[in-house]
């Protein structure tokens, strides 16, 4: 960028507008070389003026303060502002051109202007984001959502973006509050962004055996082992739990070494993990039998008395016979006769 005589004398008005409490003779004289002074440095690099040299009203506190002249009341404060943000700004221009060099620049702020479009897809993609945690009450993912509906998200983001593309192309001409508005929205952004990394640090912090829980007040997220019974009451090994779409259940994380396999993945070991600590019985030694149980009960049977049959003869004519017998018994009658 080549510095014009129009922008030198706008530079000079300017300074002596600042100057203009001064009596004519020391303003004149301060500000007598400065257009020729203002040429020099135009030469020696490119850039602005105001780029090289800083506000017109802060190089103007510095002339003051280099000549001695006195500053009028209302203007002193304003005037010790101006010459601190000059020193600033003269150690950050330092600063910059110290740090280009490294970078394969003249300046590191030259490196930076390349990666502005980069920033503008960022910023864009950051406001979405932002609009995101305020409409959803603070829960956000990696891509935006507008009132939760992921497809008005998405509209949301193209939009941002390319209203953010739109502004960089024209911050340059933006003068006044609205180039700060536009710097105060980037901070937001950038502070936003940086508190969103350290959320995501948190979610995905490792915990004491390298992952985090997902459920909350989960009642099984205090298991450690899952011992398998059977009906005999004996603990059965090598036991591998699965739900109804034969998907494998993994619950607990073993906190004992496998003698078997010591550098295998823990997680892909049979329940129990730790067969040793089974809460009710002691592990049996290996290829021991099974522990005898005591018989089961027999039942008592219960006696029903058969009613014996009684038989009636009748033997001749006129004679009854009632005897009474069991079976496998020889009845004789015995005659009645009646004279």
């Amino acid at each position: 960028m080549t510095v014009t005589e129009q922008e030198i004398t706008d530079y000079v008005g300017r300074v002596r507008a600042a100057l203009a409490d001064l009596p004519p003779a020391v303003r004149d004289e301060l500000s007598e070389d400065l257009p020729e002074h203002l040429a020099e440095v135009a030469a020696e690099a490119d850039g602005s003026l105001v780029d090289r040299l800083g506000e017109p009203e802060a190089y103007a506190a510095e002339l003051r303060a280099a000549a001695g002249a006195p500053t009028a009341r209302g203007r002193q404060v304003d005037q010790r502002v101006a010459a601190a943000v000059a020193r600033v700004r003269g150690r950050l221009r330092g600063l910059d051109a110290r740090l280009g060099p490294p970078l394969g620049y003249a300046t590191a702020s030259e490196f930076l202007r390349l990666l502005r479009p980069a920033w503008w897809v960022l910023r864009g993609y950051l406001a979405a984001m932002l609009v995101t945690v305020v409409t959803t009450g603070g829960g956000f993912g990696l891509l935006p959502r507008l009132g939760g509906e992921f497809l008005a998200g998405l509209v949301m983001l193209v939009g941002f973006v390319l209203a953010s593309i739109w502004l960089g192309r024209r911050s340059e001409r933006l003068r006044g509050w609205p180039r700060w508005a536009l710097h105060a929205g980037s901070f937001v952004l950038v502070v936003f962004a940086l508190a969103g990394l350290a959320n995501a640090e948190d979610r995905a912090g490792y915990q004491e055996y390298g992952y985090d829980p997902i459920a909350v007040n989960n009642p099984y997220d205090r298991v450690r082992d899952v011992f398998v019974y059977d009906s005999e009451g004996r603990l059965v090994e090598n036991a591998r739990l699965f739900d109804q779409n034969g998907d494998p259940i993994r619950l607990g994380y073993p906190d004992c070494v496998d003698e078997r396999d010591p550098n295998g993945n823990p997680l892909l070991r049979p329940y129990p993990y730790c067969p040793d600590q089974a809460p009710f019985a002691p592990r049996a030694p290996v290829g021991a039998a099974p522990p005898a149980l005591p018989p089961l009960p027999s039942p008592t049977p219960s006696v029903t008395a058969t009613p014996q049959p009684t038989a009636t003869a009748t033997a001749g004519p006129g004679a009854t016979v009632s005897p009474s017998g069991t079976p496998g018994q020889t009845v004789s009658p015995t005659p009645s006769v009646t004279g």
